[in-house]
């Protein structure tokens, strides 16, 4: 589900988190840029406005709001994790041209094979990979 940061703000008052500057501006920014990017990308966009900024905080405010549930963590390849403002249910598609993540509209209540009855669900993770349009466009 698509939260506005006025809402996730709301939402971290009510559990008592405390709202430091670096981690609104982390909260913004993924709000803001529905791009599935990575703490280089948000380190790199925030530096500037945010001069005090570090990797290791963002690694742990990304790993703190994960927790409350507030973001959702998209790990597609081993080696890459990726932050997503959208906690609700939704899968991916990543471009192995471009690189980028697209959201993908699904019922996944539908993704659940037959032979899994009488096992409990905790989490489901659809992504795919391949070529995007634009990129098989050119």
């Amino acid at each position: 589900m698509k939260k506005s940061l006025d809402e996730l703000i709301k939402e971290l008052k009510e559990k008592n988190i405390r709202l430091t500057h670096q981690r609104l501006k982390v909260l913004e920014y993924l709000v803001n840029n529905r791009t599935h990017p990575t703490v280089d990308q948000i380190y790199k966009a925030l530096k500037k406005e945010v001069p005090s900024l570090s990797k290791t905080t963002i690694y742990n405010t990304l790993n703190y709001l994960s927790e409350l549930k507030l973001i959702k963590v998209v790990a597609i390849e081993d080696n890459e994790a990726r932050f997503d403002g959208d906690t609700g249910d939704h899968g991916h598609f990543k471009c192995n041209s471009c690189g980028k993540i697209y959201d993908l509209d699904m019922d996944m209540d539908k993704c659940i094979p037959e032979n899994l009855n009488g096992f409990r669900i905790d989490e489901k993770i659809v992504h795919f990979k391949g070529i995007c349009k634009r990129c098989l466009s050119r």
